[in-house]
């Protein structure tokens, strides 16, 4: 990432510290634009957390700077750093009870986890009937590619071909291309691997605002009086989602099967 480009409040922090997700915290708040894509994301989590019949816990991975808890107040929150959430939990090694969980909620999580594979076989396991994986992920569009890979401190390797990846820092060693890759390029391998897991939304999210408001790590690239036009701006170029979008929601249905699907925009 150009040095311009970063923002000022993280610098000399370690990420991962609770210092760290406090300063990311206080962006979001800080920005209408940023503060108005992760309202969005969390609403669509809530959502789908809602849809699920059977009573069940909350669960979020990977909490460090969310914001998610103070509009779920019984979610628990975890990270797999101390001091940071509720709880210290390593996505591959959930310590819940079969059937105990409602829904599993992630933001920009996923592509951190080093073996998705151990997670699926977790989330079947403690997930209740009917219950969901929600996240929010980066998106494989022609400008998410090439935005991810040229201004983005974390690594984007959609050429690979397996899915797990080593992993010593868990905040910096991850593959931002994996969503794409489980679930678009091996679709057919990951059903036939977790028949439990339907992937039930795949939607591609609104881009501009999150471009503009930099985001947790970079600089704000407009001023806040904006936030009106660009919000209209953002409606209307909402049909370009498929080619410009940097984010996904996904979410996964336990089930007793597997089903196909198909990419939405919204």
């Amino acid at each position: 990432m150009m040095s311009w480009l970063k923002e000022p409040q993280l610098q000399g922090q370690v990420p991962g510290t609770a210092r760290f997700f406090a300063t990311q915290k206080s962006i979001i708040q800080q920005r209408p634009l940023l503060k108005w894509c992760y309202d969005d994301w969390y609403a669509r989590l809530q959502a789908d957390a809602r849809s699920v019949t059977e009573p069940g816990l909350l669960v979020e991975l990977g909490s460090g700077g969310s914001c998610l808890k103070e509009l779920e107040p019984s979610l628990i929150t975890s990270d797999v750093v101390d001091g940071v959430a509720d709880r210290v939990i390593d996505a591959r090694r959930l310590p819940f009870a079969d059937s105990s969980i409602r829904a599993l909620f992630l933001t920009h999580v996923f592509h951190h986890i080093p073996d998705v594979g151990a997670f699926f076989a977790e989330a079947e396991r403690v997930l209740v009937p009917d219950g969901v994986v929600s996240m929010i992920e980066v998106a494989h569009t022609p400008f998410a590619r090439f935005f991810f890979k040229n201004f983005h401190h974390e690594p984007y390797w959609d050429e690979c071909q397996e899915w797990p990846f080593a992993q010593t820092d868990s905040m910096m060693d991850s593959n931002q291309a994996l969503s794409w890759m489980v679930f678009h390029r091996d679709r057919v391998r990951f059903e036939k691997l977790h028949p439990q897991l339907k992937v039930e939304t795949t939607a591609h999210l609104p881009w501009l605002a999150y471009l503009v408001s930099g985001g947790v790590t970079m600089r704000q690239l407009v001023p806040g009086f904006l936030y009106g036009p660009i919000r209209g701006l953002e409606y209307l170029l909402s049909p370009l989602a498929p080619a410009l979008a940097l984010h996904w929601h996904i979410c996964l249905r336990k089930t007793a099967g597997s089903a196909t699907g198909s990419i939405k925009t919204a």
